[in-house]
């Protein structure tokens, strides 16, 4: 397991890109709508770990909503792992409260799930893998 990206919500994009361009010498390396998600994502390469830029598509998206409670800043750390799948039902059985009933699909293909914060000192954990996985839950 390895950090992946760290999830930045941003409520003015065009601001965020033009500091983030600015902190790292670049444009995003990839821009992705996930609609399932009501986010457009937006992700930097800040020496080997990945900077997402959250920009919420609708006030009732779950970026959205995070805009709305606590303001622009850091909404998740995510880590990879070999098999989201595997891993979910790991963290099921240890009892922690997990977001949603299985991994779903997300952003660069990858098969993601998050862990509540409330397990996790206050910190939204997710979990992602990519590449074949033979059985999805949730296609």
């Amino acid at each position: 397991m390895k950090l992946e990206h760290i999830g930045i919500a941003v409520s003015d994009i065009d601001a965020s890109k033009r500091l983030y361009e600015q902190l790292f010498g670049a444009k995003p390396y990839k821009t992705e709508e996930v609609s399932s998600e009501g986010v457009i994502t937006h992700f930097y390469d800040a020496g080997g770990t990945k900077i997402e830029l959250l920009e919420s598509t609708s006030p009732s998206s779950v970026i959205g909503r995070f805009l709305e409670r606590h303001g622009p800043g850091m909404h998740h750390m995510a880590f990879s792992v070999d098999d989201s799948e595997t891993t979910f039902d790991h963290f099921e059985e240890l009892g922690l409260k997990l977001i949603g009933e299985s991994p779903k699909n997300g952003a660069d293909g990858k098969r993601i799930f998050f862990v509540h914060p409330s397990d996790t000192h206050g910190v939204l954990m997710e979990f992602c893998s990519s590449g074949d996985i033979k059985e999805l839950r949730d296609p």
